[in-house]
């Protein structure tokens, strides 16, 4: 008798596994097919979007696409050396008294024998553009963002306010902004600096107050119990717990500001971004790898530096895997 209530245990159980096995089977077949029609609509979507870039394209994108890199096939420099030459504004020996050859002209002397090359000093206008607009950018960020935090000012009108006009600030890309500002204040840094301000205040915003948001309460709760008024408990509860995120988006945002303002500058913003779309406008092909190159190395380097001050700041041990668990 007990082995045959073993055999129905056993049975019982191959039925179970059995209907288990089926089912989870029905549903990757589900899931398979699911899958196949979407990658059917997506290519779908896919064609009509290339269709119509086409057609918007005067018909021309597929016709020439066999050609896409001829450019870069004719646009060669003389010699590679002449890139080394317009990077550090050195004569030609190709000089034909052409601005294509002429170097040496654009040299930003400091002194009667000491000079910086203009690209190196067209690349420090940009740092210098990105820099500043994301310090303001950063402080404008911190000033708002507490008052549109649920956690702080509850869901009232300040909260409302306040997401809004970060929100507004936000919703145009720096290009259009300076593009706007050149045409008021003429084209040149100060544009440039404006526009990646005000971008920058409404981006960081949003990033400040939902880490804001996420802070834990308690120590908040002390403190109210404690009397304290609504400034002490921002400084002596939030701010601590905020402040090594709030740092780590100050750097990440310092890097996208730096590729912002290289673009502004092709829209009258000043800086390396300015003089790179002149050279490849005017066919200079020295001049414009000598840029490329200069351009490549600065972001790296910055890249490098935010990531090393970010350790620095918050701790190795916030990038290494599973050490807090540890």
């Amino acid at each position: 008798m007990a082995h045959s209530a073993g055999a129905d245990s056993l049975s019982g159980l191959q039925e179970g596994s059995r209907t288990i096995l089926d089912h989870y089977q029905s549903q990757v077949r589900t899931r398979r097919i699911y899958t196949v029609v979407s990658i059917v609509v997506f290519l779908i979507i896919l064609g009509a979007s290339l269709d119509f870039a086409n057609s918007a394209n005067s018909g021309k994108f597929f016709e020439r696409l066999p050609y896409f890199f001829d450019f870069m096939k004719s646009f060669v420099p003389d010699s590679p050396l002449e890139i080394f030459r317009a990077m550090f504004d050195l004569p030609s020996p190709f000089s034909d008294g052409s601005i294509k050859y002429d170097y040496t002209s654009d040299r930003v002397w400091i002194t009667d024998s000491f000079y910086i090359p203009n690209f190196f000093y067209q690349l420090a206008i940009t740092l210098n553009i990105a820099i500043v607009s994301t310090i303001l950018g950063a402080s404008g960020a911190f000033l708002l963002c507490f008052f549109a935090s649920t956690n702080l000012v509850g869901a009232g009108v300040t909260r409302w306010v306040v997401r809004r006009i970060m929100e507004i600030m936000r919703a145009f890309p720096e290009i259009v902004v300076a593009g706007l500002l050149a045409a008021i204040l003429s084209i040149g840094p100060i544009s440039a600096i404006i526009a990646v301000w005000v971008h920058t205040v409404g981006a960081l915003g949003k990033l400040f107050f939902e880490v804001v948001e996420n802070a834990d309460m308690k120590p908040d709760e002390g403190l109210r119990a404690a009397g304290a008024g609504w400034l002490e408990r921002v400084r002596f509860a939030i701010l601590p717990q905020v402040l090594p995120n709030f740092v780590s988006y100050t750097l990440l945002r310092t890097e996208i500001n730096v590729r912002a303002s290289t673009i502004i500058g092709a829209v009258g913003g000043g800086g390396i971004g300015e003089v790179f779309s002149l050279s490849i406008g005017r066919d200079h092909a020295a001049k414009t790898y000598a840029i490329i190159i200069l351009l490549l190395i600065t972001v790296i380097c910055v890249d490098q530096f935010s990531a090393w001050l970010r350790r620095r700041l918050i701790g190795k041990q916030s990038f290494e895997f599973g050490q807090g668990a540890a």
